[in-house]
């Protein structure tokens, strides 16, 4: 994973962040799952480059 790949992921992850919590204070349902969805995208994807680079490896 390169250094722009996890800033990248985290960048999402706190955006993800970001969206729920400002959902949650707003009353608004749809922009908070919104910011849900954006953390396990980047969750997944960090997953998947670890993975890779756990392959990599072999």
């Amino acid at each position: 994973m390169s250094l722009g790949d996890k800033i990248g992921n985290k960048a999402e992850d706190f955006g993800g962040r970001a969206k729920e919590t400002a959902g949650k204070v707003t009353g608004d349902d749809e922009l908070r799952a919104e910011g849900q969805a954006d953390q396990v995208k980047a969750g997944v994807k960090d997953a998947v480059d670890k993975v890779k680079n756990v392959l990599k490896k072999d």
